[in-house]
């Protein structure tokens, strides 16, 4: 962790020119890939970096020029390098630097009705927004893969644990084991829905696509903001709508949420084939996501007891499993 941490203080030197005195590490929820910390220069400037263990686009990143010139506001800019990069490679990682905002995200603060209209407002005008086609040559497309339930199904063919001390890996393997019914279901009903969608016309649009309350920011002026812009989607609009009433994390499953968010986003027609297969898709994505990240190729990380809390809340009552039952 130390080298890390040194890493990120060279980077943030050597490539943003940012000469950083303090840097603290934020807890950055289930995205085991991503390293979050809040930075503290020489200038007293404080800085958001996102350190990512895969790889980021420019490209992806891009998209958030075209969102500041067609006048979407609710977002926050990345900070370019001295070579006028907005994400840069350092060490085998990738780096996203943003002006750091005082606020607490979605999980932390309830949105209020008048955020959860300008969320519903702001989605809907990125949904409605015509998109170049150069840019969208470049914005990855829905295809409704099966490669998290390939992942899901790969682990029940031969479920074996190599013998460990870890407890939280060990609670993980068994609560797999002792559900498998219901996990299996969960992975079926992902595959029969994602058939079904495949097969139907679709209005392609740009999407958030990982719109939950953690990506929500709300600062110490009760302004909203959007952040996490590094994996935009071209697909339906449930892809981003399916996140208003799921559960993930145990929040946004309030019925007046809900209400007030559709007061901002407008009469729409949904597709609830499409949204009850995003929501089971998302469960199976994040079941695949612990399965690699604790029992596949755990690492030494001091959040394993929080990760391993996120999997749980997922099937505890009216949390996402519960609700994408409800909504098939």
């Amino acid at each position: 962790m130390k080298e890390l941490i040194d890493s990120v203080v060279y980077c943030l030197s050597a490539h943003y020119l940012i000469n950083v005195t303090s840097l603290y590490q934020i807890f950055s929820g289930a995205d085991a890939n991503a390293f979050i910390y809040k930075a503290l220069a020489d200038d007293h400037e404080k800085y958001f970096v996102k350190v990512k263990n895969e790889s980021i686009q420019n490209k992806d990143i891009f998209i958030l020029d075209f969102l500041k010139t067609a006048g979407i506001s609710n977002l926050i800019f990345p900070i370019q390098t001295k070579d006028g990069k907005q994400v840069q490679e350092c060490d085998g990682f990738s780096y996203l630097v943003y002006p750091y905002i005082e606020g607490q995200n979605g999980f932390c603060v309830p949105l209020n009705g008048a955020s959860w209209v300008v969320l519903g407002k702001t989605l809907k005008q990125i949904h409605e927004l015509k998109i170049p086609s150069n840019l969208k040559a470049n914005i990855r497309k829905e295809e409704f893969s099966p490669t998290y339930r390939n992942i899901v199904r790969t682990f029940y063919k031969d479920p074996k644990l190599t013998m460990t001390s870890d407890v939280i890996a060990s609670n993980l393997y068994h609560f797999l084991l002792e559900n498998e019914l219901l996990i299996q279901r969960l992975a079926n009903c992902a595959e029969a829905l994602a058939q079904k969608a495949s097969l139907q016309p679709l209005d392609f649009v740009l999407c958030h696509s990982d719109i939950h309350a953690g990506n929500i920011l709300i600062d110490k002026n009760k302004t909203l903001y959007i952040v996490d812009w590094d994996q935009p989607m071209l697909a339906p609009k449930e892809r981003d709508l399916m996140f208003i009433g799921a559960g993930v994390g145990n929040v946004w499953n309030d019925q007046d949420d809900i209400t007030a968010f559709y007061q901002g986003y407008g009469l729409t027609d949904i597709n609830l084939t499409l949204l009850s297969y995003y929501r089971f898709e998302r469960i199976v994505e994040d079941i695949a996501e612990y399965i690699h990240e604790l029992l596949i190729y755990p690492k030494e990380t001091s959040n394993k007891a929080e990760l391993f809390n996120h999997f749980m809340k997922m099937f505890s009552p009216n949390g996402v499993v519960d609700i994408a039952f409800s909504t098939l």
